[in-house]
C-alpha cells in the first residue's frame, strides 16, 4: 500500500559539522559536542516546559544521505548488512533520531550537546527523553554487533 507523506521542517539544526564526514557515528560518542536547533517561530511556543528535561530525542531529516540501498556496510562491520539492521543514513526516507542533552533555551533555540547531525539538517521532531519509559534495559540482544570481534577497527573514524 503505497501512501504519500509530506513532512514539514520545524526548524534546522545549526551544527559545527559542515560534511557528513565531519559528523561522529553516533550522538553517544561526541558527548562534548555542542549545536544549536533553530525552532521556527510558528512553532516557539511548543519549545515551553522543555527545559525540565535533561535529554530530549531530536528527530531530524539526513538531508546529505547517499541515496538509499537495501544493503550497506555499518561503520561497526566490513561486511553488507540489511539497510534496517544498520543506524546508515542512507535510508528509503533517511529519517534519524539522536537523544542528546539539552543544555539551554535562548528563545526560539536549544543549545544541545552531544551530537551527530550535519549542519542544515532540517529538524522534524522533539521528544523529551524520559529515562522511565526510554530506557529498556531488558533490552540486551544486539544482533549482528555482538557477534563482531571488536578489537578490529572496521572504520578508522573512531580510533
Amino acid at each position: 500500500m503505497a501512501m504519500k507523506i509530506e513532512l514539514t521542517p520545524i526548524g534546522v539544526i545549526h551544527s559545527p559539522c559542515k560534511e557528513p564526514e565531519q559528523a561522529p557515528i553516533q550522538a553517544a560518542r561526541s558527548r562534548e559536542m555542542e549545536a544549536r536547533i533553530e525552532v521556527f517561530p510558528d512553532y516557539a511556543k511548543g519549545l515551553d516546559d522543555l527545559l525540565g528535561f535533561e535529554c530530549i530525542w531530536v528527530i531530524y531529516y539526513c538531508h546529505r544521505a547517499r541515496p538509499w540501498s537495501p544493503k550497506v556496510v555499518p561503520y561497526m562491520d566490513t561486511e553488507q548488512r540489511g539497510v534496517f539492521a544498520t543506524r546508515s543514513p542512507s535510508r528509503p526516507n533517511a529519517l534519524a533520531i539522536s537523544a542528546v542533552r539539552l543544555l539551554r533555551r535562548e528563545g526560539n533555540a536549544l543549545v544541545i550537546r552531544g551530537v551527530d547531525m550535519i549542519d542544515q539538517s532540517p529538524l522534524l521532531d522533539l521528544k523529551p527523553y524520559i529515562p522511565s519509559i526510554d530506557s529498556r534495559p531488558e533490552c540486551v540482544r544486539n544482533g549482528w554487533i555482538g557477534k563482531r570481534r571488536m578489537d578490529r577497527k572496521a572504520d578508522d573514524r573512531f580510533c
